[in-house]
């Protein structure tokens, strides 16, 4: 059995590592068309139809592209589609979502100090919101609230805050933020799949039939594009949160990540200023340095700490009730919990490493596959082996932990 955990812990840097590769090459693309968009230049004796075009340089060649703004006069024998780059990244971070956090949602997805559920409905919950989060997004762009691409954003955002909120009332703070990075993706994959790459195939259609495309289908598809664009790098941020508690482990974390959007909004601004050749807006980065440092202060503000303590959820009992749990706990209090804890008192650690507490049983035993993976089969922790963690204990915290999953060594 305990051969699974190890099994999980690579099916997970697998199906991670997948998402990183896919987020790389979506955002990569997407990053570049937007350059090249802005960058587009209106020269006289352009063919009919062209809106603009761009002479760039790289790998030792030049490039000509031109943009034709509803479609060309005729269909080009070779049409290359960038779709696949959107698909596997919303799909591989489905399939994270699915090994991390719903595979282990009593250690990643639940805290029971903000809501006490059980994993079946934390799963529903999560799944719900992605789904309804696209509807009520996608309702909105074709309302007449949808001519308005900038008061359309600003209604996005209210929604992006609320979700914010909501996901900290439900899930553990790395759940939360992780699940915004995913509600904003489904947002932007959707956009894709449902929106973007349909209304390009409706202009293609009517290229081959002969008819002229109706422009609407690409505004449409612009204003979906224009949202992705201010999207990426939030999702970015969120993504990369989960190795930082200060951002969502803290009393006002679903404020820092609303002002995380605000970032987003203002680098992306600069960089979109600066494609279109309209000046180079350094306010922008002034606004963000100073977000930023708000985002540092939030950090640091903390809630009184709630006073009851949690107890053994009835799944983790294995992890107590065994002959080595005694011995184990021991090792765990006297290498691991100068740091895991609500007050470290190691030097230089203000807040628990990754959120992670071990202090009481409770806790010990939430997080026994996290030790066995970081301490008994690697050397990963401590850090260094800071606190000179011994073989022994590492062979002691691999059997406490083995014998519990294989249903042995119990008193």
């Amino acid at each position: 059995m305990y051969e699974f955990a190890i099994a999980w812990e690579w099916l997970s840097f697998a199906v991670r590592w997948l998402h990183v590769i896919t987020a790389v090459a979506w955002i990569g693309s997407s990053f570049y068309f937007i350059a090249l968009d802005l960058g587009l230049v209106k020269r006289p004796g352009m063919p009919a139809g062209v809106y603009g075009e761009e002479w760039q340089v790289h790998g030792g060649g030049f490039y000509h592209v031109q943009k034709y703004l509803v479609a060309p006069a005729s269909m080009p024998e070779h049409l290359t589609w960038f779709k696949w780059e959107s698909y596997f990244t919303w799909l591989s971070g489905f399939a994270m979502l699915c090994v991390v956090y719903y595979g282990g949602a009593d250690l990643f997805l639940i805290d029971r100090h903000v809501l006490d559920i059980e994993p079946w409905q934390a799963i529903c919950l999560s799944l719900a919101s992605l789904a309804v989060g696209w509807l009520i997004y996608d309702l909105l762009c074709k309302s007449p609230l949808g001519r308005n691409t900038w008061g359309l954003m600003i209604l996005l955002y209210i929604v992006l805050v609320a979700m914010a909120w909501g996901y900290t009332q439900v899930f553990t703070g790395r759940a939360a933020f992780l699940h915004l990075g995913a509600f904003t993706a489904t947002i932007m994959s959707a956009n894709v799949f449902f929106i973007i790459i349909p209304n390009q195939k409706i202009v293609v259609a009517d290229l081959i039939a002969g008819r002229t495309p109706d422009p609407k289908y690409g505004i449409i598809a612009k204003q979906r594009s224009l949202h992705n664009n201010y999207l990426t790098l939030p999702v970015i941020f969120f993504m990369l949160s989960n190795h930082y508690p200060l951002a969502f482990a803290t009393a006002y974390n679903w404020i820092i990540a609303a002002l995380v959007f605000l970032m987003g909004v203002t680098i992306r601004h600069w960089f979109n200023t600066t494609h279109a050749r309209k000046g180079r807006p350094t306010w922008t980065w002034a606004a963000t340095v100073i977000i930023f440092i708000v985002i540092a202060w939030l950090s640091t503000v903390q809630k009184p700490a709630p006073e009851t303590e949690l107890s053994v959820a009835p799944a983790n009992l294995r992890f107590v009730e065994n002959a080595h749990y005694e011995a184990a706990r021991d090792i765990v209090q006297g290498r691991c919990s100068m740091c895991h804890a609500a007050e470290p008192v190691w030097e230089g650690i203000a807040r628990a490493p990754k959120g992670v507490k071990l202090e009481t049983d409770a806790e010990i035993a939430s997080h026994a596959r996290e030790i066995y993976i970081q301490a008994a089969r690697s050397h990963a922790m401590p850090p260094g082996n800071i606190t000179e963690i011994e073989e022994q204990d590492r062979a002691l915290l691999a059997a406490w932990y083995e014998s519990a999953v294989s249903g042995t060594a119990t008193p």
